[in-house]
């Protein structure tokens, strides 16, 4: 486990593949070319885990996935992790990528359920960019008899409980007015995305994570489709591991290579979900989420670690769209500084990255073998996905309550990019050309 008193912390799109770009490294262009047959490796010496038969995917997606783990793994590359022969990488997000629903919310649920939140001294301080509005609104719901430091009582206060679910859902009031306002990087950071952990600050890691593992419990046990009511609001109350995703990860270490998750939670919750008995058996080292800054005493605060040059922050670096490929960089392949923002070479990439929405196109883009897409309807990540510039993505439903197809066509040549300052623009290739609308065909 990381020192918690510092900080919390060549895919194909076709069945042949007809040349490897000239500007891609030697090895690189060894590992993307198609092989015959598995046999052939094996008799090399070579190890070809498989995917399950038993599991669905759509179309050929698990022939597309299972090229790039024998192209990348231990089955075309029998030396893995020996030498300077590195292991390939493989990076998910976790909400509803890897598990059915999101365990952020669950965890926020069940804590509002059973009084775990704490009252702070200023709803202001929690978060650098709460507006007056969302701090009025907080301050008459929660009220001020409570003291500071002390759990609020939002089993029983609805509408407490109601303000502090809406700000972090929707980025606002139970009224409709905004929760946050100023300025921020729109591809590095989401206020109510960074106000989680924040929420919990005065707590210890291991007191969060008690909270994590037993909403985990509870979302585990309930029925797909069960409902549950925090404040008046009706939000999933069941959680559920995909097994494909299980499966995949579990055929990605066997041939060799490292997988990890990066996620827009707070690390300690994510840590529960991938490394708690009958998870994905992903551990701590190989989880990367918001890190919170801890006080002398261990307990969270409202701080987090930084990425990409940006030092000790309020918020402003979450592994979210840019900021996961930041967070890929600087953790997985020690880049430093603000490089860890860029692209990098073929060395320096995932060879595999799976995700669901927008917070998710930039790293699952940087992958040199495959993207999977798990289609949840979100225009930027799906634009990416039905263009399939380099023939190399994967485009899923979702294996649990997959929604129906989208009406219309994705807004890709006039709105669908998400621009740095909040704005929306067209959604454009590597070399400068604008991807036009797309149908939603996966579904």
């Amino acid at each position: 486990m990381r020192n918690r008193n510092i900080l919390a912390l060549t895919l194909a799109a076709a069945a042949t593949l007809a040349a490897v770009p000239a500007a891609l490294p030697a090895a690189a262009a060894t590992a993307a070319q198609p092989m015959n047959s598995r046999t052939a490796s094996r008799a090399a010496g070579g190890d070809c885990p498989q995917l399950s038969e038993k599991l669905e995917w759509y179309g050929n997606n698990r022939a597309k996935l299972q090229r790039t783990i024998d192209e990348r793994g231990t089955c075309a590359n029998p030396g893995l992790g020996h030498g300077r022969n590195k292991r390939p990488v493989a990076a998910f997000d976790w909400d509803n990528t890897i598990t059915k629903n999101d365990v952020t919310d669950a965890t926020i649920a069940w804590s509002l359920r059973h009084d775990k939140i704490l009252r702070p001294k200023s709803w202001k301080s929690t978060s650098k960019w709460m507006t007056d509005d969302a701090h009025r609104a907080l301050t008459e719901a929660c009220g001020t008899k409570v003291p500071v430091g002390k759990p609020l009582p939002t089993s029983r206060n609805t509408a407490c409980a109601d303000e502090i679910f809406e700000v972090r859902e929707d980025g606002k009031t139970m009224s409709g007015a905004a929760a946050f306002a100023g300025k921020w990087d729109h591809r590095h950071t989401v206020p109510q995305y960074a106000w989680v952990p924040q929420l919990f600050a005065g707590h210890t890691v291991p007191e969060l994570e008690s909270y994590a593992a037993k909403a985990r419990k509870e979302a585990l046990a309930a029925p797909v489709g069960a409902t549950q009511t925090v404040g008046t609001h009706e939000i999933p109350g069941y959680v559920r591991y995909y097994d494909q995703q299980r499966d995949l990860i579990r055929t990605l270490k066997k041939a060799g290579f490292d997988v990890y998750i990066v996620s827009a939670g707070s690390e300690p919750v994510t840590e529960v979900w991938a490394s708690g008995k009958g998870g994905v058996g992903i551990d701590r080292k190989h989880t990367v989420a918001i890190r919170s800054v801890l006080d002398r005493k261990g307990r969270i605060t409202t701080w987090n670690q930084g990425c990409g040059g940006v030092p000790v922050n309020k918020g402003e670096a979450i592994p979210y769209i840019d900021g996961k490929r930041c967070w890929i960089n600087q953790e997985i392949f020690k880049i430093k500084g603000k490089k860890a923002w860029d692209k990098q070479d073929f060395r320096h990439r995932i060879a595999l990255g799976g995700g669901d929405a927008d917070t998710d196109v930039t790293f699952v883009g940087d992958a040199t073998g495959a993207h999977l897409a798990l289609n949840r309807n979100k225009s930027e990540f799906m634009c990416r996905a039905y263009d399939n510039a380099d023939g190399r993505w994967v485009v899923n439903p979702m294996f649990i309550e997959p929604l129906p197809q989208k009406e219309g066509t994705y807004p890709c040549s006039t709105g669908a990019y998400n621009e740095h300052d909040g704005s929306k623009g067209p959604v454009l290739r590597e070399d400068g050309s604008v991807v036009p609308d797309q149908e939603d065909r996966v579904h």
